[in-house]
């Protein structure tokens, strides 16, 4: 039997909730019959023939709220949110635990949303209601010790115990044992044609419990919202669901197993599949058998126009460029992967923005400490210090415009140190805000409080915390 997820010490409301999660000494109901998911004959699944009870049980339905609340995300097609979803619960639990049990529970469609592209286009997400997604953790939590423990170890995309920063590791080995061509492939639109048959016979192979073939069936088959209309999805797993990656891993685990066979030195991450070789003949043998293999057999579209076999440093790989340097394989961030930094830190710090500083602060904060956290890796110094100055001549032109009126900024750099002639000067000449924040009269002046609420001197102080580590 497929063990429990650890959950610690439990926060009193969950606690209160206990009863209604499971009742001690209730026969469990037996799967409702109807039309059946095809098996392999496979020994293994004869250790999964309960995994339902498992799913349902109180200790890990306590820690699937526990993480639905932690992620929060937004409401579904019936509106509910996160917070509400205790109460609902007092009240629909045990309706819902009996459904999971019988095989009749039915999900809800849904909700559209679409996230921009950085290189354009857009990514479409499918956010599952609150009661859905904490169904769809349950069952993560279970089968994710079922599945990650046979998974490829070049396999890195949301996986516990594994990091995109392991994959550029991965990556850079790989280049330094003679690997000096990369076949990076571009499955197009893998998550909405994901192909529902192929993955629920790689699913049936291991999983005896059809409650829980046909409830992720469900899932897939759920349909989507759009403009007040259910449109059934006949191919894809939406994104945005917890179940989602790793329902996509079970499909890729194919491809890995087969690239492992054929003996590849390879990385990926979800659905960002890097293969490296000596040669850019081998490279662009294996990208056409490779691409045959998933076009025939896994259903999924290799994107021919961004697909290519090239040296490493003029492709991408999760953010960052790999090339040799003084006898080393070193990385540096993408030159996309700037452009998208400096783009995001433009729209946060735009002047015409009308909110105030302080709010303006918390929203860079919140973005410089998690890029330079996933970038620092990348060793390059003289990158943050440049974008560091970038960054605080924007912050500089943002206050200067706070200060609307000619005489309240002159009052305001005298109180920061600058002569009165100066102040007044500058101030009365009316210089535009990049010009003001250039000069180092200025740029003294207008400098230390805006960094001191960002809670560090600078984002190259930022990064040697890191790279001091």
């Amino acid at each position: 039997m497929v063990s429990r997820q650890k959950t610690g010490r439990s926060h009193p409301e969950y606690e209160q909730l206990a009863f209604l999660l499971e009742e001690e000494g209730e026969a469990h109901p037996e799967p409702a019959k109807g039309s059946k998911p095809s098996v392999a004959a496979d020994p293994t699944r004869t250790l999964t023939q309960n995994l339902m009870q498992e799913v349902v049980s109180a200790d890990n339905m306590r820690y699937a709220l526990k993480r639905v609340r932690e992620n929060r995300g937004s409401a579904g097609v019936d509106g509910m949110t996160v917070a509400e979803l205790p109460d609902y619960l007092r009240t629909h639990w045990p309706r819902i635990r009996q459904e999971l049990l019988e095989g009749t529970y039915k999900p809800q469609p849904v909700r559209r949303v679409e996230i921009p592209k950085p290189d354009g286009g857009v990514r479409l997400l499918g956010i599952p209601t609150v009661a859905d997604r904490l169904v769809q953790q349950a069952l993560l939590q279970i089968l994710d010790p079922l599945y990650d423990p046979t998974f490829s170890p070049s396999s890195y995309g949301f996986r516990p115990g594994k990091s995109a920063h392991m994959a550029v590791s991965s990556a850079k080995k790989h280049m330094a044992e003679g690997n000096g061509w990369v076949v990076d492939l571009d499955l197009e639109k893998f998550f909405d044609r994901v192909n529902h048959d192929i993955l629920m016979g790689w699913l049936a192979k291991r999983i005896g419990d059809e409650r829980i073939l046909l409830l992720i069936r469900r899932y897939l088959e759920a349909g989507v919202l759009l403009n007040g209309v259910v449109v059934a999805t006949e191919e894809g797993t939406p994104q945005g669901g917890p179940l989602s990656p790793l329902l996509a891993n079970i499909l890729l685990d194919d491809l890995d197993k087969e690239l492992e066979r054929r003996g590849h030195r390879f990385c990926r991450y979800a659905d960002d599949c890097n293969i490296y070789v000596q040669s850019k003949r081998a490279g662009e043998r294996t990208l056409a058998s490779v691409t045959r293999f998933l076009e025939t057999k896994l259903k999924l579209k290799v994107n021919r126009a961004k697909s290519a076999v090239d040296r490493p440093a003029k492709r991408k790989f999760l953010g960052f460029t790999l090339a040799r340097s003084k006898g080393e394989v070193r990385q540096w961030i993408a030159a996309k992967s700037k452009k998208r930094m400096m783009d995001k830190v433009r729209a946060i710090t735009k002047r015409n923005r009308g909110i105030s500083l302080d709010r303006m602060l918390s929203e860079l904060r919140a973005f410089t400490h998690g890029w330079v956290a996933y970038f620092w890796r990348a060793r390059t110094p003289s990158v943050f210090q440049a974008i560091d100055s970038w960054i605080r001549r924007r912050l500089r032109c943002f206050q200067w415009k706070q200060w609307k009126r000619w005489r309240t900024r002159a009052k305001q750099l005298v109180k920061a140190g600058v002569g009165p002639w100066l102040a007044y000067g500058v101030a009365f000449k009316g210089y535009g805000p990049w010009h003001v924040a250039g000069t180092p009269a200025m740029t003294k002046a207008l400098s230390n409080a805006t960094l001191k609420s960002l809670g560090y001197a600078s984002l190259h102080e930022w990064y040697l915390s890191f790279a001091s580590m």
